[in-house]
């Protein structure tokens, strides 16, 4: 194909050209009724390029010509059988793809180090969550993808389950064995979706992970705006093989996303697409070199430790993404939350992620000499002056099997049951109705329908005290648990 067209991009561009009036949606008129102190701000061109696709940017005689022929063109360039375009993000585009795998009351394997939406996706839903437990790391208090026996374990126990969501990369950059998921997944004859919000840029250079689509995945789900070029919300569907109806997934599609798409989330895609076909291997054999330079660089400051290799190595990961710069700052006797807010405060440096014991920064094809500097710069000064930072009450880690929690009720009826809120000492052995997670990664610590422990509760608390962010939770300073009335 054509890698050179850009058609969504074409027709934005054409449409500007032509100086089309506008008598319908968006209200501002391609900016011609925009405040001009929101202008100055964010740029009279983001309005400009506001467009409804439909008498916009294509028409109803070519029928969604023109996204249709950029999805073919990203279906192409990534080696996927099809692509659909979503503007939602990663969050619904993965509550689509579990719907269009199993229904209400079906079964479906789910990696329990699973991102708040796909736990959201089965209360939404209505199915019926089959835990597959990922590998807990001790040493570093992080769970990495599960394994290929640990899927077969869980598809031998339910072989009614009609397939499996695997999440890889993690927010901390570790892999799965995508292709060894794939095979366990397809000889019980059910599809493998992998949440791949990480990973939008592995299919464009070697020396990264495996993607999704070349390790047989059947349906795969990127955040294009995560490590691509894109505005948040971008997200693509990539799917092959028939295990998984196309017209399923549209359907469900139709049914979770906006009839309101932005223009702006298809024209970034589309160019992102056309980028990494032309220069991709470039851009990222550079962030991939710079990313190492970086990686060897805080290894050698005092209290810092980056993950790399050593992962892989000792067997708790498949593979790791280079570009995740994660550095555990254990070593400088303060949290990742506390060095993740230093950064900021002293350097205007934000870290991509951080938690008790760690801070990640992701280097994309984006990053430069100066950014490469400014990042080490901020890294070698918080190494000097970690001493003397507040120090903090500390998180009490649980030991990682306190983590899996026993399913007493399935989180949809948890979350809509008749619900009281109950002190936090009063609260363990009852049944969670609400979703607990620290901020970042989100991923739930509790779900709807666990069982709460005292293990977990004394985690919870002591993070908060420590300055953990629980923002979904119904009682953020975790006071009070909102749980399953008792009848």
């Amino acid at each position: 194909m054509d890698h050179s067209r850009v058609p969504v991009l074409e027709a934005l561009r054409e449409f500007r050209r032509r100086g089309d009036v506008v008598f319908g949606p968006p209200g501002h008129k391609q900016g011609r009724g925009v405040d001009p102190r929101v202008a100055d701000v964010v740029g009279m061109d983001v309005f400009r390029s506001d467009v409804l696709s439909l008498n916009g940017l294509d028409d109803r005689r070519q029928s969604q010509g023109v996204l249709s022929q950029a999805q073919d063109l990203m279906a192409d360039a990534v080696g996927a059988d099809r692509a659909f375009f979503s503007t939602c993000g990663s969050s619904l585009s993965v509550k689509t793809a579990m719907l269009a795998v199993a229904g209400p009351g079906e079964k479906l394997l789910l990696s329990r180090n699973a991102h708040k939406s796909v736990i959201a996706a089965v209360v939404v839903n209505g199915v019926e969550p089959i835990w597959v437990h990922p590998k807990f790391d001790a040493e570093r208090h992080l769970a990495h993808p599960p394994e290929p026996d640990d899927v077969r374990r869980r598809l031998r126990e339910h072989p009614d389950a009609k397939g499996m969501l695997l999440i890889t990369p993690t927010d901390w950059g570790t892999c799965a064995d995508i292709a060894g998921v794939a095979r366990v997944c397809h000889e019980f004859d059910v599809p493998l979706i992998v949440d791949e919000a990480w990973g939008a840029h592995l299919p464009f250079h070697p020396g990264l992970p495996a993607w999704g689509m070349d390790a047989e995945a059947d349906l795969v789900v990127t955040s294009v705006h995560k490590m691509g070029g894109a505005i948040e919300q971008s997200s693509v569907f990539h799917l092959q093989y028939d295990r998984v109806s196309p017209e399923a997934l549209k359907q469900r599609e139709d049914l979770l996303g906006t009839t309101s798409a932005s223009s702006l989330v298809y024209a970034t895609l589309d160019g992102w697409r056309r980028q990494m076909v032309e220069q991709g291997h470039e851009l990222l054999d550079a962030a991939l070199r710079r990313a190492e330079r970086i990686r060897r660089a805080a290894a050698e400051l005092p209290g810092l430790a980056p993950m790399g290799q050593e992962v892989v190595d000792a067997g708790l990961a498949a593979a790791f993404d280079p570009l995740k710069i994660v550095i555990d700052v254990r070593g400088l006797g303060i949290s990742g939350m506390q060095a993740a807010e230093w950064l900021r405060a002293a350097r205007h440096v934000d870290v991509g992620g951080s938690d008790t014991c760690r801070i990640s920064a992701s280097v994309t094809h984006a990053d430069d000499d100066e950014t490469e500097k400014v990042l080490l710069d901020a890294l070698h000064a918080l190494a000097d002056e970690a001493d003397d930072l507040e120090r903090r009450p500390p998180v009490r880690l649980p030991a990682p099997p306190a983590l899996e929690l026993e399913q007493a009720m399935l989180p949809r009826e948890a979350f809509f049951a008749p619900v009281e809120h109950v002190p936090a000492e009063r609260a363990a052995g009852r049944i969670a109705a609400e979703l607990i997670s620290p901020y970042p990664p989100g991923v739930p610590v509790v779900a709807p329908g666990e069982v709460i422990t005292d293990e977990v509760l004394d985690y919870l608390r002591s993070g908060v005290e420590h300055g953990v962010l629980i923002p979904d939770a119904a009682d953020p300073s975790v006071r009070t648990l909102r749980v399953v009335a008792r009848t």
